[in-house]
């Protein structure tokens, strides 16, 4: 639980370097000679991404393999079990595992660029085996968010939605919860009926859909205790500014797509622009710099957001009282590596034209120039997409029910359209 705690902790500070780096640069130009500001220099920052680089590839590589081979391990057989042999277990286990990815990296370097300039480099673990892997590993993390990011982006509207209280418009909240109220006193009442051994099962179901029921009570009783400001005014007011952030996200995107066709600075290459401190990172100055802030902390919510909510992560998503440590320890390593792979990808789409310090921006691949505008073009044409199919599904199913497909079953859930209790306590067959 230590390790998982410290591994978060890290995945934080690579979230918050890259807005504490942005923010620093223009302050020092906007004062340059303040004598209290003089801690604040390039030198401090370059050391902390040196710091985080460090300590993600040590999360990374040592401390979340071993809290996971510790957590599976009972010590070899034939010794004293205990701490120790856990322990013991642990450490050979992560010996293997290091051997086994040190060969897998000299195979694909092998196979990648076979040359004895980038054999002997190999041998450097320090200088070049540890950025090289740790390179690869971010690539993945840009895959992995470029696969998130646009699912969560359309994703946000929805966890808005969820979040803030709907203006009531046409409805009438007072026969709401009187509805409610009688399909909760029927599912109360044939509970309390009693049901006989044969059919104990529907004890399960009914319970289901009593908790179901109560949880739409409970709303529908927030957005009537709720103000008239908080219904009609926060509610339109945060979904038009989660539609400008990501208009504007994708807009910069295609910007960016354009710099890469005509400039070759626009290309990602590393340390190699100005020092801290020197110029303004923005076109904007400050107010371009505060403006990169928030899609920088708007980018990892939406990927935080769209990584739980793809299919194959569904499960993986951490519930109150009911995560296995195993979960826990994979969560952590996901979330490490989402927020690792954010500086990077922050600069490669253009979001900020901050230079990556340290091991982060000595990546290979930053350089290629087919990559880079492949991954900005696949951002901005599945953001696109995935926004259309969000503001697109309340029109495609009006045209469902205008043609009668409706009636196919065609929704995400088959299982509400089964069965379903009715007011009078007995179930419609659908």
């Amino acid at each position: 639980l230590f390790l998982s705690t410290f591994t978060l902790a890290v995945s934080a500070g690579a979230v918050l370097l890259l807005p504490f780096s942005i923010i620093s640069n223009e302050i020092l130009l906007s004062f340059p000679q303040n004598y209290y500001i003089q801690w604040l220099n390039g030198s401090l920052i370059h050391g902390l991404w040196n710091l985080a680089s460090l300590f993600s590839n040590l999360c990374l590589f040592v401390l979340m393999p071993f809290a996971f081979f510790f957590l599976e391990s009972e010590g070899f057989a034939g010794l004293k079990k205990g701490i120790r042999a856990r322990i013991l277990e642990t450490l050979v286990m992560l010996i293997l595992l290091a051997l086994l990815i040190l060969g897998i990296v000299w195979v694909a370097s092998a196979l990648i660029d076979n040359d004895a300039a980038s054999m002997e480099s190999l041998y450097d673990l320090w200088e070049f085996y540890l950025p090289y892997l740790y390179s690869c590993i971010s690539l993945m993390g840009c895959l992995l968010l470029l696969l998130c990011t646009p699912v969560g982006l359309s994703r946000m509207f929805t966890v808005m939605g969820q979040l803030l209280v709907k203006p009531t418009i046409l409805e009438d909240l007072d026969e709401q919860m009187y509805i409610i109220t009688l399909e909760e006193e029927a599912i109360q009442r044939r509970l309390n009926g009693g049901i006989s051994s044969t059919v104990e099962y529907q004890t399960v179901e009914l319970e289901r859909e009593l908790e179901k029921v109560k949880s739409k009570k409970t709303n529908l009783e927030r957005r009537k205790k709720a103000s008239a400001w908080e219904r009609n005014l926060v509610y339109p007011a945060v979904m038009i500014l989660l539609l400008i952030e990501t208009s504007i996200s994708v807009l910069l995107v295609a910007l960016n797509i354009l710099y890469l066709l005509v400039d070759e600075t626009a290309m990602p290459k590393g340390s190699g622009g100005p020092g801290i401190g020197n110029a303004s990172l923005s076109t904007f100055g400050f107010v371009g710099a505060a403006l990169e802030i928030i899609l920088i902390f708007y980018l990892m919510v939406s990927s935080v957001v769209g990584f739980y909510s793809l299919r194959f992560f569904e499960n993986f998503t951490p519930r109150k009282d009911d995560t296995t440590m195993t979960k826990i320890i994979g969560n952590c390593v996901s979330i490490l590596v989402l927020s690792s792979a954010l500086p990077v990808m922050s600069r490669t789409l253009g979001i900020t034209r901050f230079d990556l310090l340290g091991d982060f921006g000595r990546f290979n691949w930053l350089g290629n120039f087919y990559i880079v505008l492949s991954y900005n073009m696949l951002f901005a044409i599945v953001t696109t997409l995935c926004l259309v199919r969000k503001f697109t599904s309340a029109v495609r199913e009006e045209l469902l029910k205008a043609l009668g497909l409706d009636k196919l079953h065609l929704s995400n859930n088959p299982r509400d359209s089964e069965t379903k209790p009715s007011a009078n306590g007995h179930q419609k067959a659908l």
